[in-house]
């Protein structure tokens, strides 16, 4: 019987297989009280491109689970869907109409370019969805969602509103992260710092009325402009004659006062600190404190305003200049030092991000971050690994209010209305008149929300809320969110206090945390290093199995790793091996298989053997992949079917399958057929797509391996004593087959075995495995040896566990063509070893030579001179 082609080819079966998954509804999942829920929601890929081997790792860790979960008998939802993602998808949308019309977004109007920003997330969020198919994700298209769908965008004009009528919604003139490059505010976690070499500027500030000044230092000179105070620490002797004095501001003569704040590190810098409440997030604070004014000297663009005299027009880094200059020239510049700066930049364009006051809506986050770092210490919410539980926490509880305004078009529209006597009004739709004055002239605020303020409800808006459908009722809270560390503060954080605050609930029981894939020398993947690797050319060529596998082998929650196509090729051999050996079964079956009933009598000690670690990798992956530990998970895998399945136990069977006994060859495929049915179970979550292939060809099943039933460790089939057999058989065959290598034997070279023991245990195993070590270990025949005295002299040996075994030297190799071999080797080594002395006795080489060069020829005589000396001693036991 046969049914796989020769060639496993994943091109020729992975689409289809796929396409009947979907047409047998395989991932649907219902509201079942019957089973028990298992719920992952997908966190959200942008519309804004392609998916990343960063996606391909994270997608391939929740479809693993889904399977194995969906397998265990649980009604498995894997809730997929898309992200708007405010910013990206505006900024590709405006630079494709400028590129291909010559047109900026103004020019086409708010429903114009809407209109043509839903026609890219028509394209791309379906192009998306097919490589997410690609990949073999088992979510249920049937529930996919869009983060602007009519529900989701009713589920967040909903919590807007009842935060805002709660009082944790609120407009204020605060300090904020502006963009000047995408021109738009940017929350706290949206700000990617980086350190890069910068200047602290040492600035004398003059006191109005004597000859006396301050002096400051600073990383930003053209914020000066805006200087409101100087402020010192209350405890510092040096400035307490200043304080409450007044200084003359350098180049605007402006009057500023000398302030106290606890907040002034006496240590830092000068000790005297410039105060910018409208630039800097430290000085708003104090501000607020000394009741100063806020100068806000920046345009949209970063570029001087109004308010910062002659520089105005000047770009930041040009007024910069100029002001360093103009200072200088004044007398009024110290000093420029060396200083390690730590540069925020957009998350997006990379733009120095500008800090600047500005009106915008804001989350009071004090009162939801409470109950959200509750969640985390009395373990509601579990970290995998729990280290990054800190960052969770640390985030928290050193929170800001968030800035969830955004000035762009693409987005959730801000439901806030404004009448013309001043009132706002939130609502879900325009009023028809003022609530305060009934005035009928009502605006919408034009901003739009910040992007995880709706990513923040995908857990429940998801599955229906604020309607109380069945399936929120059913499926939430979720079970685990699969996510990288780097947005633990973006989405984790939000999604544990939205849920918790319109839930009642925390919005998942477990968050497992994977680290980045970087190339195979450590470094980040990125677009100017041209290292980054496409994950849908990789499935092209080696198929989406090889590369899940690839992604999962060796890695560990919440660790980086590398990528080599090393890696790649063994897991692509790991399908193949497993795609062959399946062949070889069907190749060998020729009847029915028959049941356990009828051939449990004649089952061997390798039978119970493979059995037994078939049980043991059954209950060791099932732990680890309820740990998450699927990496670990699948290298027992990898280890029981490429080792003992099919390099030991396969080989163990052929002399069965092809003799004539026809009892033995029943039994044997018997245990071929239900060991490889088990195996393909075991593999499916990570190789779904071979393993369904495979399971079809399968004359012992029916139905679909995707919802089969999960293997069950059973005790009952442990063998212990077949297990140590075994153990000592295999350890057996291998040594003598790395003395043969050692020898240079040829396999189909046969020679005795002589076997030493005082252990009746350990000769009986050995005799009971004549067979393997006939097929195997290429024996004639075993001999026990009752007295060392009847073992040749030139016998080489090897010791296991409770037994020495002995081949005589004579069975394995010609002497004379041997030695003569040695001795044309030996000449080889000795004229290396004269070549390498040679060098390193000339004065010349030593002297000129690089170290690395002199190094390797030095180590080069140790190879050499070790090998020589294994070859005298090889020549003097033949003679």
């Amino acid at each position: 019987m046969e049914n796989l082609p020769k060639n496993y080819d994943p091109k020729q079966f992975e689409e289809r297989i796929y396409k009947e998954w979907l047409e047998k509804e395989h991932f649907t999942a219902n509201v079942n009280p019957d089973k028990e829920p298992y719920c992952i929601v997908l966190p959200p890929p942008n519309i804004t491109g392609e998916l990343h081997v960063g996606h391909a790792l994270d997608h391939t860790i929740q479809d693993v689970l889904i399977r194995f979960k969906r397998m265990q008998g649980y009604e498995t939802l894997w809730q997929p869907g898309t992200d708007h993602a405010s910013i990206a998808t505006e900024v590709k949308v405006t630079k494709h109409i400028e590129k291909t019309e010559g047109l900026t977004k103004e020019d086409l109007g708010r429903e114009e370019f809407l209109r043509r920003a839903w026609g890219w997330k028509e394209e791309y969020g379906g192009k998306i969805v097919k490589q997410m198919q690609k990949l073999g994700n088992s979510c249920d298209w049937s529930k996919e969602r869009f983060t602007m769908d009519e529900t989701l965008s009713k589920a967040v004009q909903e919590v807007f509103i009842r935060l805002y009528d709660k009082g944790l919604i609120y407009k204020g003139n605060r300090i904020i992260n502006w963009c000047p490059d995408c021109e738009t505010t940017l929350s706290d976690a949206e700000v990617e710092h980086e350190d890069k070499a910068g200047y602290f500027y040492h600035i004398k500030y003059p006191v109005k009325g004597s000859d006396g000044f301050v002096e400051i230092a600073t990383t930003r000179p053209e914020t000066m402009l805006g200087d409101v105070a100087v402020a010192v620490n209350p405890t510092d002797e040096r400035f307490t004659h200043l304080v409450g004095k007044t200084l003359i501001l350098p180049l605007m003569n402006r009057e500023i006062p000398v302030i106290v704040d606890d907040y002034v590190d006496a240590e830092f810098g000068t000790g005297a600190v410039k105060i910018t409440p409208a630039h800097d997030p430290n000085d708003f604070e104090i501000g607020l404190r000394h009741d100063l004014p806020q100068v806000n000297v920046m345009n949209k663009d970063a570029s001087v305003n109004e308010l910062g005299g002659i520089y105005e027009g000047l770009s930041r880094y040009d007024a910069r200049k100029k002001i360093v200059e103009d200072l200088k020239e004044q007398g009024l510049l110290v000093k420029i030092k060396d200083h390690d700066l730590s540069l925020g930049g957009c998350y997006r364009c990379n733009t120095v991000v500008e800090p600047m006051t500005s009106e915008q809506w804001f989350v009071k986050m004090e009162p939801l971050a409470k109950d959200a770092i509750a969640a985390v210490k009395d373990e509601r919410i579990k970290f995998v690994p729990d280290r990054f539980s800190k960052t969770y926490l640390n985030w928290l509880e050193n929170i800001r209010d968030w800035c969830i305004s955004r000035q762009l078009w693409w987005g959730h529209r801000i439901p806030a209305y404004y009448c013309e006597c001043g009132e706002i009004m939130v609502s879900t739709k325009a009023p028809e008149k003022c609530t305060k004055c009934s005035g009928t002239k009502i605006t919408q605020d034009e901003d739009v929300l910040d992007t995880w303020f709706s990513s923040a409800l995908w857990p429940f808006s998801t599955l229906g809320w604020p309607e109380q459908t069945e399936e929120l009722k059913y499926f939430y809270p979720t079970d685990v969110l699969v996510t990288g560390y780097d947005i633990i503060f973006f989405w984790v954080v939000r999604m544990a206090f939205s849920g918790l605050e319109f839930m009642d609930e925390v919005p998942f029981k477990h968050v497992l945390i994977h680290g980045i894939i970087r190339d195979d020398e450590g470094r980040k993947m990125s677009k100017s290093l041209g290292n980054g690797i496409d994950p849908f050319e990789i499935i092209e060529e080696y198929g989406a199995d090889a590369l899940r596998f690839t992604l999962l082998t060796g890695n560990s929650p919440g660790n980086d790793m590398r990528f080599h196509m090393s890696k790649l090729e063994s897991s692509r051999n790991f399908a193949n091996k497993l795609w062959n050996a399946t062949r070889f079964v069907l190749m060998n079956i020729d009847s029915d298989i028959a049941d356990y009933d009828s051939i449990k009598d004649n089952m061997t000690t390798a039978d119970y053997w493979i059995i037994t670690r078939m049980n043991r990798v059954i209950g060791e992956m099932t732990e680890n992949i309820n740990k998450f530990e699927l990496g670990l998970a699948a290298q027992k895998l990898y280890d029981f079917v490429w080792s003992e399945y099919c390099d030991w136990y396969i080989e163990m069977t052929k002399s069965r399958l092809y003799g004539t006994d026809g009892n033995n060859k029943k039994t044997a495929l018997y245990v071929l057929t239900y060991v490889l049915e088990n195996i393909l179970k075991l593999m499916h979550p990570y190789m779904p797509f071979i393993t369904e292939e495979i399971w079809s060809s399968l004359p012992t099943i029916s139905g679909n391996v995707v919802v089969a039933s999960w293997p069950q460790y059973n005790e009952a089939e442990i063998n212990e004593d077949a297990e140590k057999k075994m153990e000592l058989i295999m350890a057996a065959i291998r040594s003598i087959r790395n003395i043969r290598s050692e020898m240079n034997v040829v396999p189909s070279k046969k020679a005795k075995l002589l076997v030493f023991s005082n252990e009746d245990e350990v000769i009986e195993t050995i005799k009971e495995g004549t067979k393997f070590f006939i097929s195997l270990a290429s024996t004639s025949e075993i001999q026990i040896i009752e007295d060392k005295n009847e073992i040749p002299n030139d016998a080489v040996s090897v010791v296991i566990e409770g037994a020495e075994l002995f081949i005589p030297l004579d069975e394995l190799i010609d002497f004379e063509k041997e030695i003569e071999r040695l001795s044309k080797e030996k000449s080889k080594l000795e004229s290396e070893i004269k070549r390498v002395e040679g060098k390193l006795s000339n004065e010349g080489f030593v002297k000129k030579a690089p170290a690395h060069l002199i190094e390797e020829e030095k180590n080069k005589k140790v190879k050499f001179t070790d090998m020589l000396d294994k070859v005298i001693e090889r020549i003097e036991r033949i003679k």
